[in-house]
């Protein structure tokens, strides 16, 4: 008899071909009010579930008493409680790496339309405000030869880097729980602390995971700390940064501009005040989103299952 696995997200066929291959597949395109009384129905029976976002709790476990594995189709993993899973004896995985490339791209891009403004300036063409050539009060600024801070210099970080230095002559800081020694030699990356790399960096870009230590990283005192001609680009999670002290920061100018793909409540709620600032670029949360990439997560994600529920070490167990 086949394992039973759940998929709570809208993946290519190929991946749902994949798992059917070893596991009875029960697949959801999207989890709401009307799915979830299935949902919930499905995984008293379910040896595994692959997905992202959804809380994994004690609530949701204990609707889940067969289940061997929690797969997410993500790097982060803060949507899992990681010490009642282990307590319960399931492993959970997630898919590093195949997105470092792509999420890179997105956070550079990030970076480029908030320094020389490109949305602002694409409204202005598109809505017939382009009169005659613009003046010094719509410039934007430099990027090349600028100095850039990664909070979180993991695999993402490292590509962020090596954009920065080998595409723009740029100087690169950081900080990080340890040392990153590749970066040190390949990209010139300068290790410093978070107080540091906020006073000298002309861009500072935040990729660090959520914990209960990063929560709220980036609040008054840092943005403080910045120079008031930085932009901040945050591609972590919303939770790392205080919203209310970002909003601060740029209304009295204490940094120049910043550029978002995450909030605290996403989808962001209309009436957030960033979305009314001028120097602010935001984005919904598309850092991976490209067909190619997320495909390769699903599959990845997709392996982890299958390797688990066949008795075998997934290739990315996440580890406490």
């Amino acid at each position: 008899m086949k394992p039973k696995a759940i998929v709570y997200k809208k993946v290519d066929q190929k991946v749902l071909d994949y798992i059917s291959e070893t596991c009875d597949v029960v697949s959801f395109e999207k989890l709401d009010s009307d799915t979830l009384p299935h949902f919930y129905e499905e995984l008293k029976d379910a040896h595994g579930i692959l997905g992202s976002g959804l809380k994994v709790n004690k609530e949701l476990l204990d609707h889940a008493p067969q289940l061997k594995i929690v797969c997410n189709t993500s790097v982060g993993y803060d949507n899992l409680d990681m010490e009642e899973i282990s307590a319960r004896g399931i492993t959970a995985t997630n898919t590093p790496d195949v997105l470092n490339d792509t999420v890179a791209d997105t956070m550079f891009g990030l970076l480029l339309a908030t320094a020389r403004r490109i949305p602002e300036m694409d409204q202005l063409v598109k809505t017939g405000q382009w009169k005659s050539m613009i003046g010094e009060n719509l410039f934007g600024v430099d990027v090349h030869h600028k100095v850039l801070g990664i909070i979180g210099m993991g695999g993402v970080g490292n590509a962020i880097a090596k954009r920065a230095h080998f595409g723009f002559d740029m100087q690169i800081l950081y900080h990080n729980r340890s040392r990153n020694e590749f970066a040190e030699k390949i990209f010139g990356a300068t290790y410093c602390s978070l107080d540091e790399l906020l006073q000298q960096s002309d861009y500072v870009c935040l990729m660090t995971p959520l914990t209960p230590e990063t929560e709220n990283l980036m609040g008054k005192r840092e943005f403080e700390l910045m120079k008031n001609t930085a932009i901040f680009i945050n591609g972590s999670r919303g939770k790392t940064v205080d919203e209310q002290a970002l909003v601060h920061a740029l209304e009295t100018g204490e940094i120049l501009a910043a550029g978002l793909d995450v909030f605290v409540q996403e989808p962001v709620q209309q009436d957030h005040p960033l979305l009314s600032l001028k120097n602010v670029v935001t984005l919904p949360h598309i850092g991976s989103a490209t067909y190619e990439t997320r495909y390769k997560m699903a599959m990845l994600a997709a392996k982890n299952l299958v390797a688990g529920l066949s008795g075998k070490t997934p290739p990315n167990t996440i580890r406490k």
